[in-house]
């Protein structure tokens, strides 16, 4: 499970299909957080606040793999989500559509569907259907080759990389909820993050 670590955080690795958290269907079911404290008890410390049980300082969709960025103290947890909004965060994902642009980025915001809670919805016009409030939202796509293309992102909305891939033409392979192929198996991966006094990046991300 464990990928890297440092005094203060831990890399640990997120499989495709495996919620970070107990899911709500099923609170005994398996999930990172139980990974984690099974193989780490020490980050079942008190002192995490909600919503980041066991130090996991951010969440990745239960489809998408790479790695989770686990912080060892309560202290250290808060150093990285001060850091949090000025580091990159560097995603590989596969699209079997076809675009005429080898790099793209979007800004548009991103709220929560108007009737579908399962969802996001990436605002086109500025009376856009929606619930909530409109989550600012910057995802830079490249090309690396053929159907593979990294996904770099500043901000961290729910579904962000999913929900702009398919809003310029790129759903991912296999992610029918945003318009992907539905014989095929999602690839998202979160390969990569670096920032000032912060860089990790799975040996497969290749080099940057």
């Amino acid at each position: 499970m464990l990928l890297g670590e440092t005094a203060t955080l831990r890399f640990v690795d997120k499989p495709a299909g495996v919620p970070v958290f107990p899911p709500h269907a099923d609170p005994d079911g398996d999930c990172v957080l139980r990974r984690l404290l099974a193989a780490f008890p020490e980050q079942g410390a008190p002192g995490f606040p909600e919503g980041f049980a066991g130090g996991i300082a951010h969440r990745l969709d239960t489809l998408t793999s790479g790695f989770l960025v686990v912080a060892r103290t309560p202290d250290a947890l808060a150093r990285l989500r001060a850091a949090w909004p000025s580091l990159r965060k560097l995603y590989h994902l596969r699209s079997s559509a076809d675009v005429d642009f080898d790099d793209r980025v979007v800004d548009a915001p991103i709220g929560n569907h108007a009737r579908r809670t399962e969802r996001v919805v990436v605002q086109r016009w500025a009376r856009e259907r929606h619930r909530g409030r409109w989550l600012p939202a910057w995802t830079h796509f490249r090309r690396v080759q053929g159907s593979l293309w990294s996904a770099e992102i500043r901000t961290g909305v729910r579904h962000q990389v999913r929900a702009h891939a398919a809003f310029v033409g790129l759903p991912l392979d296999g992610d029918v909820l945003y318009g992907g192929r539905p014989d095929t198996t999602p690839v998202l991966r979160h390969v990569a993050i670096e920032g000032e006094g912060l860089r990790f990046a799975l040996p497969e991300a290749g080099p940057r």
